[in-house]
């Protein structure tokens, strides 16, 4: 159902361009459920922007396509775009309280989306907000309501319920849990999933969170440094993962069974993207790396179900990455 292939964002700054999604390529079938995971500013809210086609100056796209039921969001103009948003694919912000107008009511905002596409009876725009509440476990007398009213938790499935006036094809949600203590997020993320269950849309979930997807995702994608690190079925990375980056985000969660272990979370901190980076980019963290990384630049490579950008996965390099390996045992 969407298709992007080698997605470049650049944001125009007065020193250099800053290369802030570099080549992605990812794909989402009709009801699937994909994670995108990373640390906060690894390009993970300007992939989800670009995609539902929401970038602002200094951001633009300077290379590859989104495709979407088979149109090129990309060459789209705005007004073609304004006839899809919300009817065909919809977004949920990461903040509800900014995402939602604070002086109108959370049935006037609903209002103001379906009008925005059709011309309905105010019995019609009733019905079917008060249809979108119930589905999300809100009592429907909170349309009369306005967000400082609502509790977080309450904000943010009003704006997934404003998400699915329409009933789209596609929910992009930008870490729309970050503001909720964990039982609500529990909640938040079964509710979503049970959603998705009843309704069939597919979900692109950005998050930096990664035990939050770990049970509810189809797919993940990690990315770090504005590149797809490793992607692949949920349950292979988690259950294998194959980069030094996913195996050091998994290693930064506590465990609530088995023995307890030391956190040792990831030295040092992501590289500057305005600056020419030489190499692979987490080689200056990585603890397994070798001299060959700091000076080649790593694809992406097939190992089973999932990739990894990772040179020790190279057909033309992983040779000599295992002869670096013995050398430093």
């Amino acid at each position: 159902m969407l298709q992007v292939r080698d997605l470049t964002v650049e944001y125009a700054t007065r020193r250099a361009s800053v290369k802030a999604v570099d080549d992605v390529t990812l794909d989402v079938a009709k009801g699937e459920f994909v994670g995108v995971v990373g640390e906060s500013g690894c390009g993970k809210s300007t992939l989800l922007f670009a995609i539902a086609q929401l970038l602002s100056d200094p951001a633009a796209i300077t290379g590859g396509s989104v495709v979407f039921r088979g149109q090129n969001l990309v060459a789209m103009t705005a007004k073609q775009l304004n006839a899809l948003r919300w009817r065909d694919y919809s977004v949920v912000m990461q903040s509800a309280m900014n995402a939602l107008n604070p002086v109108t009511s959370i049935g006037a905002q609903f209002k103001d989306a379906m009008e925005a596409h059709a011309k309905y009876s105010n019995a019609v725009i009733h019905q079917r907000s008060v249809e979108v509440m119930q589905l999300v476990g809100i009592d429907p007398v909170h349309l009369d309501s306005y967000p400082h009213q609502l509790s977080g938790g309450m904000r943010q499935r009003a704006m997934i319920a404003m998400a699915l006036l329409f009933t789209p094809d596609l929910v992009i949600m930008d870490e729309p849990t970050s503001a909720l203590d964990v039982v609500a997020q529990r909640s938040l993320m079964v509710q979503i999933k049970e959603l998705q269950r009843k309704l069939g849309f597919a979900i692109i979930f950005v998050t930096h969170d990664m035990s939050l997807v770990s049970h509810f995702s189809d797919q993940l994608l990690v990315m770090y440094a504005g590149q797809v690190v490793e992607a692949g079925p949920t349950r292979t990375v988690f259950d294998s993962p194959t980069h030094p980056y996913s195996r050091g985000l998994l290693d930064a969660f506590p465990s609530i069974r088995g023995p307890r272990v030391k956190l040792t979370g990831i030295p040092g901190a992501p590289p500057d993207l305005g600056q020419y980076i030489e190499g692979c980019r987490f080689a200056p963290r990585c603890t397994d790396a070798k001299e060959l990384c700091h000076t080649t630049s790593p694809g992406l490579y097939r190992i089973g179900a999932a990739e990894s950008r990772c040179l020790q996965y190279s057909p033309d390099h992983s040779d000599a990455w295992r002869v670096a390996s013995k050398e430093a045992s």
